[in-house]
C-alpha cells in the first residue's frame, strides 16, 4: 500500500471528486482532502492511498500535472510525517516571552544565539 501526496487541488473539489479522478488505479484504501481546522475549508491539498504499490506508482506517472477542477495537480508519493507538527512551538505563544524586559537581552533569540544549551546561568547537571 503506497499513500500518494496531492497538491494544488481545487477549493472546489470534493473528496468523491478526488476518488472519482483515481478511479482507474483502484481498490483505494483512502481518499483526504485536509481541510482547515477552524474553517472547514479545504487546504488545497490531500492524500490518497492506493492498495497496489505498482498500481500506485502508475497512478503517479500518469496522473501527475493532469488538470481536475481546472487546475493542474501535483501528485508524488507521500514523505512520513517527520516530528514536530502538532502546532504550539517557539513562535507561537501569547508573545508575553518577548514583550517583557525592555530588551535587556533575556528574549529566545539571544538565548538561542549563546553557548548555554538553551538554559542560561541555571545549573542543571
Amino acid at each position: 500500500m503506497k499513500k500518494l501526496y496531492v497538491g494544488n487541488i481545487a477549493y472546489s473539489t470534493t473528496q468523491e471528486g478526488l476518488k472519482n479522478f483515481f478511479a482507474d488505479y483502484e481498490p483505494l484504501v483512502s481518499v483526504k482532502i485536509i481541510t482547515d481546522k477552524f474553517t472547514g475549508k479545504s487546504r488545497g491539498f490531500g492524500f490518497v492511498e492506493i492498495e497496489d504499490d505498482s498500481r500506485a506508482s502508475e497512478a503517479v506517472s500518469r496522473l501527475n500535472g493532469q488538470s481536475l477542477d481546472g487546475k493542474t495537480l501535483t501528485i508524488n508519493e507521500a514523505r512520513p510525517q517527520t516530528g514536530g507538527g502538532g502546532g504550539g512551538g517557539r513562535g507561537f505563544g501569547s508573545g508575553k516571552a518577548r514583550s517583557h524586559g525592555g530588551g535587556g537581552g533575556h528574549g529566545y533569540r539571544d538565548r538561542d544565539r549563546s553557548s548555554g544549551g538553551g538554559y542560561g546561568n541555571r545549573y542543571y547537571r
